[in-house]
């Protein structure tokens, strides 16, 4: 295992290293930076002022150079203008010369500063990462627990009414998007126009007043009712599969009661192969909260990449998908992690 290990955080870097590259990249192109010194300075700046604004702020060196003083490897861009000040990637407003970090980025903890918030990059990347947090933690609470049970009872009984009645509706959920089962939903259980005013607080409530019945329940089911399908039908294909192993048989012939065989011998092994599904519902709503935070104004991440690309904003956009990318790592090496022990032929190979 510690050799596994050790060659997946290999594999874990590196490509988190590509990938964030290819991001960094494509983030800073001429016209995103064009586009950003318009919207710092004003709609009307002339070419060589674009240009004059690039070369001041350190966006003009070289693209490998930037992408290593954005992880810190290399010593940050310094200039000083004409009235003696110093700007620099790592100078923060009163410092004295002495006193300017010679590096400051993803290693030593600095993701830069946002250009429409103002503030560090840091503070509101884990600040809305803590919101959607809160937002997955619950989607998966309900969504997980709701798939298993459908996909279980589906597949206890291959080709059942209860199976194609489960499979209908799991399929029903999944190929319902979020936009249209969340308006949906808003307009069925939270709109005066209906009359069913079951759900008077927003999700955006939830930031300040805390997460309630009443505030969350919208967008955790918009969220569990679209990616309950996925999960639901892989428990139910991997069920259906088991219920027809030789051993399965010979329990029935010993006379086990049904329940016992599905509970007892049934069960753990058909959940081996949803496991890598649901450890992959993790990336799916980081970035899947995207719509659903939009929707209900709910400031989480997915709000905040929406706002980063819509005003430009580089180093914020460079962070946000770091973080989703590091998800993503993380959870795929979780999943490898869980199907070992979960089952006992990969240990024994």
């Amino acid at each position: 295992m510690g050799i596994f290990l050790i060659k997946r955080f290999g594999v874990m870097t590196l490509t988190a290293l590509v990938l964030t590259f290819i991001v960094f990249f494509l983030t800073n192109l001429y016209p995103n930076l064009e586009k950003l010194a318009k919207s710092q300075g004003n709609q009307r700046m002339s070419d060589a002022a674009v240009a004059g604004y690039l070369e001041k702020n350190g966006y003009l060196e070289p693209i490998v150079l930037r992408y290593g003083q954005w992880l810190g490897i290399v010593p940050g861009w310094r200039r000083q203008t004409e009235d003696g000040t110093i700007r620099g990637r790592c100078v923060e407003f009163g410092m004295q010369p002495d006193e300017i970090p010679t590096r400051c980025g993803l290693l030593q903890g600095n993701l830069g500063h946002s250009t429409v918030a103002k503030v560090a990059v840091n503070e509101i990347v884990w600040k809305r990462l803590g919101a959607s947090g809160v937002l997955m933690f619950w989607v998966m609470v309900v969504m997980v627990p709701m798939a298993i049970v459908v996909g279980v009872l589906a597949g206890m009984r291959e080709g059942s009414r209860t199976d194609r009645s489960l499979s209908t509706f799991a399929i029903t959920t999944t190929a319902t998007p979020e936009y249209i089962s969340g308006v949906v939903l808003v307009a069925l259980f939270a709109s005066s126009a209906v009359g069913l005013k079951w759900f008077k607080g927003s999700a955006a409530s939830a930031l300040n007043d805390g997460v309630t019945f009443d505030n969350f329940t919208l967008p955790v089911l918009t969220m569990a009712l679209y990616g309950m399908g996925y999960i639901a039908r892989m428990t139910r294909a991997s069920m259906a599969e088991v219920m027809t192993s030789q051993y399965i048989r010979t329990a029935r012939l010993k006379g086990v009661s049904f329940h016992m065989i599905v509970l007892k011998h049934a069960l753990r092994n058909a959940l081996i192969a949803p496991f890598t599904v649901i450890m992959l519902q993790f990336p799916w709503l980081l970035t899947g909260v995207v719509i659903v935070e939009t929707l209900f104004n709910y400031k989480g991440f997915g709000w905040t990449l929406v706002l980063a690309a819509n005003n430009n904003d580089i180093e914020l956009l460079i962070s946000c998908s770091m973080a989703a990318v590091v998800v993503v790592l993380i959870t795929q090496l979780i999943s490898d992690i869980g199907y070992v022990y979960l089952n006992p032929r990969i240990r024994i190979s």
